[in-house]
């Protein structure tokens, strides 16, 4: 992956500031092997039920990046070890949680990148309450279904258009 944040952001800053380009606040700490990933977004909007999260990674990822909504809810894991396995195996470039996840040690043998809010122990309950495919809220960043995500040491980016 040859790209970098940072030049992404100084190559475009025409786009940063007029909704084609941002990058979301720095608030999400890095899981799996992968630090640098990219893909066009898929979404979710859930609070607390991860039904949803592990349909989507149950399909053929084909290098996207799933972006869930949770609400920013730090009372429980939208994603764990076993979604992380699911999410390597089904081929997603990344998932970014605004939210938790949980069995962090796990999720770091994953060869998939991973964001989120923090770490917390407890599972989310399962009733399959949520959308998809719309746009959601992250962080105070919108972001589309096809949107082009971004995401190294340095920070995550989303985008209206493909940059690299």
């Amino acid at each position: 992956m040859g790209f970098a944040t940072c030049d992404l952001c100084d190559g475009n800053e025409d786009k940063l500031g007029n909704d084609t380009l941002a990058v979301l606040p720095p608030v999400f700490k890095h899981f799996g092997k992968q630090v640098k990933f990219s893909g066009r977004a898929r979404t979710l909007k859930v609070f607390e039920d991860n039904v949803l999260v592990r349909a989507a990674l149950e399909t053929p990822g084909n290098g996207d990046v799933l972006v869930v909504d949770g609400g920013g809810s730090l009372r429980c894991a939208l994603v764990g070890g076993n979604l992380g396995k699911l999410a390597e195996k089904n081929r997603w470039s990344g998932i970014i949680v605004h939210g938790c996840v949980r069995d962090s040690a796990e999720l770091d043998a994953c060869n998939v990148g991973i964001r989120a809010l923090a770490i917390h122990p407890q599972r989310s309950i399962r009733k399959g309450v949520g959308d998809s495919d719309l746009a959601v809220g992250i962080a105070g960043v919108t972001v589309r279904p096809g949107d082009w995500i971004y995401a190294d040491e340095d920070g995550v980016l989303v985008s209206r258009e493909q940059l690299v």
